[in-house]
């Protein structure tokens, strides 16, 4: 059983939900995530999503276009983020680690290569926003290979039959968007929610995770009604961007007890 869905697994037989920070990488500092990941694992989240720096990141907010334009500063590349997934798994993380990222770094350092080191680094699968299910037979076939899961999204927008050929290729769980337009806090979450999952949910059995918008306790418990998972990025990320460097991690660790509401 993959670490992925032993977690979900896991979660589901104890009635909670999963949250799953989104960390960019490198930000604010160089080695921040280091630091980062092992207090959240501590505070209650159940997964990560380990933002690789990339300098035209479609799907996302000013907020993280800030946090991935700072790691770029510190000059975070893929190498170094397979990297800070084996120093995690050294430092005793045991939650599943994913890489999220576009393309482009990912084709240009190999994608044989990067499933193979991200595989021996201990991480657990990819997610591409900009990667169409029809351009990802390379991606998934090396993942498979290296036993590691390929994310598939789906948006409110997507019709009926596209979201059953997602569904087919799908590993791990899929994450559905909440809403459309980018990444960023939000006041409420979207009052289709509950639909879009339903027409998810009847194509899958895969976990479904919902991202985009996540930024309050009451958005997480809502979720928790509804899917298997929450991402929150934005918000875990506006907050880091206002605690001063010796609060950076007993804060962040603060904010997803809060999100959880322990």
């Amino acid at each position: 059983m993959s670490r992925i869905r032993e977690t979900f697994a896991r979660l589901q037989a104890e009635g909670r939900v999963a949250l799953m920070p989104y960390l960019t990488v490198g930000f604010p500092e160089r080695e921040s995530t280091l630091e980062l990941v092992p207090a959240l694992e501590a505070a209650g989240a159940s997964l990560f999503e380990l933002g690789v720096p990339f300098s035209d990141p479609l799907a996302d907010g000013a907020t993280i276009q800030r946090s991935t334009q700072r790691a770029l500063q510190n000059g975070i590349t893929l190498a170094d983020c397979l990297d800070t997934t084996a120093r995690l798994r050294e430092r005793g993380v045991r939650a599943p680690l994913l890489l999220m990222g576009y393309f482009n770094p990912l084709l240009r350092f190999g994608v044989e290569r990067a499933c193979r080191e991200l595989a021996a680094a201990g991480g657990d699968g990819w997610i591409i926003p900009d990667m169409p299910p029809e351009e990802s037979a390379e991606l998934q076939a090396a993942a498979t290979n290296h036993g590691l899961d390929m994310i598939m999204f789906v948006a409110p927008t997507t019709p009926e039959q596209r979201i059953a050929e997602i569904a087919a290729r799908a590993s791990g769980f899929i994450y559905v968007v909440s809403l459309t337009g980018v990444t960023g806090e939000r006041q409420s979450m979207a009052a289709n929610l509950g639909e879009v999952l339903q027409r998810v949910r009847r194509h899958t059995d895969l976990p479904l995770v919902v991202g985009f918008g996540i930024s309050r306790p009451e958005h997480v418990a809502e979720v928790a009604r509804l899917a298997d998972g929450a991402i929150v990025g934005s918000a875990l990320l506006a907050h880091l961007e206002q605690l001063p460097p010796d609060r950076l991690v007993p804060g962040a660790a603060a904010f997803v007890q809060h999100l959880l509401g322990t």
